[in-house]
């Protein structure tokens, strides 16, 4: 196994399933100390000799500033910011409210700027470090029914370039990975199989399969570590090909 994040220190948001959870375990399987956050108590099951956890709404300030002092306090520094956590919402834009609209972008916007920005203010009076912010294919495509979604996304992406351009001489990279369909659980409560829902879409992928979401960890990684360090301000799609179509 490659330790190629020996020694770094790591906190990635939304960890209790899905690309968080594959995130959180592979960069620790990497060498890395993981400080793996969730709204879900299902988090703690993440619990062992490097990685530590922590519940609380990435929406909130108190929440993002308790999730980078507790890699601070309990492994010594900040390396690796990964903001995963996030929600989703299909919905046709004239059947959304403004509490539709405020609900996504306050996890997805806000608690990615939270995040960033706490991460931010330890990186520059450290080593400075890496943020790897999740974005999605429709911040760069157009789908119908994700007006907020999207909107939310695409904010994450210009944020993405700007702590890029803002902090580059300061030892901070900044970059994201778009994926596309993803098995995962996030239509759970709006489906009734979130994951056959999500897989039926395989055929529209030039590779014909959605992804899984160790396809998107193994990205996330290579974001995070040493191997990527002339790369800042970018957004990589990883979405089998669809947005080459």
């Amino acid at each position: 196994m490659t330790r190629t994040l020996e020694d770094k220190v790591a906190v990635v948001t939304g960890a209790a399933r899905g690309i968080g959870r594959a995130t959180a375990m592979m960069l620790h399987e990497r060498g890395a100390r993981v400080v793996a956050t969730d709204l879900r108590a299902r988090v703690h099951e993440l619990a062992q000799d490097g990685i530590i956890t922590l519940t609380g709404d990435i929406a909130e300030e108190e929440t993002a500033r308790q999730s980078i002092e507790l890699a601070l306090k309990t492994f010594g520094a900040l390396d690796i910011l990964v903001n995963n956590a996030g929600r989703t919402m299909n919905r046709p834009l004239v059947d959304m409210s403004v509490e539709d609209w405020d609900a996504v972008m306050a996890v997805n916007a806000r608690g990615t700027f939270l995040h960033a920005r706490e991460a931010v203010r330890a990186m520059i009076v450290g080593d400075g470090g890496v943020i790897v912010n999740v974005a999605s294919l429709v911040a760069q495509v157009a789908m119908k029914d994700t007006a907020v979604y999207a909107a939310s996304k695409g904010a994450i992406a210009q944020l993405t370039k700007v702590i890029a351009v803002e902090y580059g001489d300061r030892g901070v990279r900044a970059n994201a990975v778009a994926p596309g369909v993803i098995e995962t659980d996030i239509l759970e409560g709006i489906v009734e199989d979130s994951r056959a829902t999500l897989a039926s879409y395989g055929p529209a992928h030039p590779l014909g399969r959605v992804g899984q979401p160790e396809d998107i960890a193994e990205i996330i990684a290579f974001l995070a570590s040493p191997a990527s360090s002339f790369m800042t301000g970018t957004m990589v799609m990883a979405d089998g090909g669809y947005t080459a179509l």
